[in-house]
């Protein structure tokens, strides 16, 4: 299987978690290859909207982009929404990681597997009434 189908079927699967717990969910197709910014999913339900910007990984770390945290910065601001990061390493849950959450370096931002079991919220953390 590709990184790519990987990608999709990691979204796909969290479309069908997010539903699953009552909140509406849709998956960008062809998100980052378009001239607009555009988060891998949209989130939300009447009192809540999150902007998803998606990643899997079989390393303990992943990189992204300046460009990738960035673009979902100006959706997030432009829509309204709360900017997120799901990151999913090796036989791992996602983990839901703020912006701030995320090292910095001077080309990049960094996720890696330690920070994100001590930072990163599990999908019934981030969407419950305590967050």
């Amino acid at each position: 299987m590709s990184c790519k189908s990987k990608g999709i079927n990691g979204e796909r699967d969290l479309v069908h978690q997010f539903w699953a717990l009552g909140l509406a969910c849709q998956r960008s197709a062809g998100s980052g290859s378009s001239r607009f910014p555009s988060p891998d999913l949209i989130v939300g339900n009447k009192t809540r909207k999150l902007a998803i910007e998606c990643k899997i990984t079989k390393d303990s770390k992943k990189y992204f982009t300046n460009e990738e945290i960035e673009a979902l910065k100006e959706f997030s601001d432009i829509f309204g929404a709360e900017p997120w990061i799901a990151v999913k390493f090796k036989k791992t849950d996602w983990f839901f990681l703020t912006l701030e959450d995320l090292n910095r370096s001077n080309k990049c931002y960094i996720a890696d597997v330690n920070m994100a079991k001590t930072k990163g919220l599990l999908i019934n953390e981030l969407i419950s009434d305590n967050y």
